[in-house]
């Protein structure tokens, strides 16, 4: 909708608090469809206004508008207006300040849950004193402990963990404990809702408001380097920083994601993703790891739209990197793998083909399948998935001359790669990089892929095959090592 004079911005908006904050934080209206006309013809009169068209029709029961406007009464004076119109008008104007906005936002979004929009969001239900957490007490057993949720301090955060993702790193750790971290709580892959906040807690580490029953995921803990920011690009990756779920043990405990609630320290990054669901916000981790190597691999300057491209391992991080591809236009996508199963569900992500290594012997064989499913030509490019020494050695062979590389499978240490540096890397001149992990704009980046994917009909919900209770904990991570599914997540109910 657009008036005479009047500057409108229509955009979609999930987070029903923002939208209120915009609302105060301008001074202004909100109204219905029928009133913005009325109240169009009066701002047309003024001298100076700012107007801005919110719709939020995902997150009200009823499509609504809003229209935030500021009325300059006089040359000197500025007052900001909140009006609810619903069957009457009733306005209500005050001076907005900082001391006043709180009780502002608790008057305005009272209002609006009276009128068949949503409730604000509310923390759920009152914090108990104790939380469980799954505690790896030694290889292949965790044990659900009890333990006291702190006082939070100042700059603290305490959430209630939703959901959290088996990662093949606490597979690893389950199974050998190669990080010596035992006993710890793991999980790395989660998410949550505040529940508590110190006073000094603001805003996210992108920027954007936090507040009580936001959903929030975690990043990196710099505690040796907190001047690091998300827009500091590679200057460091999560590699050179602690992250929650790889941390000793302390007398707080709650230091992982596999637990009822995590205490989120000052200094640590947070980002608010209220406007992704669960799922979405489980699988974030994982797709920062890609997202980072594909960032990684496009700094070869190879990586193009009309790429031939070729991906080694179809297990979620392989699974992930298809469909990041994908999002990013590039449609000639060959998957490579020993499962069928999982090379099918290649396709879901965007494989445009597939070539089952058990079909072949030999690299001969494997690399001729590869060459004839790009219609008889190598890859530009490849990513390597797998954390397998042999294939490794493998992939050079799928490459063409002046090709690509990016390898990504190895987050521990998974043995020797035995090629041939003359035939497989000087001769054909390929450029290789590694990527390890991400960084924090890396993990900003990918809150945009979720909702791309989900905008051009990826299914990635559908990497999640298994979720089980907190209780059942060993019976996830035993699910996960047998590779019986993709994605194995704990959610809490």
């Amino acid at each position: 909708m657009n008036f005479k004079g009047i500057k409108t911005v229509e955009t979609s908006c999930d987070n029903y608090n923002e939208v209120i904050y915009n609302l105060i934080e301008h001074g202004g209206y909100l109204c219905s469809n029928r009133q913005q006309k009325k109240l169009a013809e009066v701002l047309k009169r003024t001298s100076s206004f700012n107007a801005v068209m919110y719709g939020i029709g995902a997150v009200t029961t009823g499509k609504r508008k809003f229209l935030i406007c500021t009325e300059k009464i006089n040359a000197d004076t500025e007052i900001p207006i909140v009006q609810l119109i619903r069957n009457s008008e009733r306005s209500c104007k005050m001076e907005l300040n900082s001391q006043s906005i709180e009780q502002i936002v608790k008057q305005v979004m009272a209002e609006l849950g009276n009128g068949g929009a949503p409730a604000p969001k509310k923390p759920s239900g009152d914090v108990p004193k104790t939380s469980k957490a799954a505690m790896l007490t030694k290889l292949e057993n965790y044990d659900i402990k009890e333990f006291p949720i702190p006082e939070i301090g100042d700059d603290d955060i305490l959430v209630k963990v939703e959901g959290c993702g088996v990662c093949g790193t606490d597979a690893h750790e389950f199974k050998r404990d190669p990080f010596g971290l035992i006993p710890v709580v793991l999980g790395h892959e989660g998410t949550g809702e505040i529940v508590k906040m110190g006073k000094n807690v603001k805003k996210d580490s992108a920027g954007k408001p936090l507040a009580l029953g936001d959903k929030v995921v975690t990043c990196m803990i710099f505690k040796d380097n907190p001047d690091i920011t998300m827009f500091d690009l590679n200057k460091q990756n999560v590699g050179g920083a602690d992250v929650y779920g790889l941390v000793p043990d302390d007398d707080v405990h709650l230091n992982g994601w596999f637990a009822d609630y995590i205490v989120i320290r000052g200094g640590s990054t947070v980002f608010n993703v209220s406007d992704l669901d669960l799922d979405s916000r489980i699988l974030i981790e994982p797709c920062a790891v890609l997202i980072h190597a594909v960032e990684r691999a496009k700094t070869t300057g190879i990586l193009r739209f009309n790429s031939r491209v070729v991906v080694q391992g179809c297990g979620p991080i392989g699974l992930i990197c298809i469909a990041i591809l994908r999002t990013m236009g590039i449609e000639n996508i060959v998957a490579v793998d020993g499962n069928e199963k999982r090379l099918e569900f290649s396709k879901l992500m965007g494989a445009t083909k597939s070539v089952n290594f058990m079909e072949h012997k030999g690299i001969e064989a494997l690399e001729a399948a590869v060459v004839d499913a790009f219609g008889g030509y190598h890859a530009d490019f490849a990513f390597q998935c797998t954390g397998s020494p042999i294939a490794h050695a493998n992939i050079y062979k799928f490459i063409r001359s002046g090709g690509g590389l990016c390898e990504l499978g190895f987050f521990i240490n998974g043995g020797d790669a035995t090629i041939n540096p003359h035939f497989d890397i000087c001769s054909k001149e390929i450029t290789t990089v590694g990527s390890w992990v991400y960084t924090l704009r890396d993990y900003a980046t990918t809150f945009d892929f979720l909702k791309r994917a989900k905008a051009i009909g990826i299914p990635l919900e559908k990497l999640i095959t298994h979720r089980f209770p907190l209780e059942k904990i060993n019976e996830a991570h035993v699910t996960n090592l047998k590779q019986e599914g993709l994605k194995v997540v704990i959610i809490n109910e």
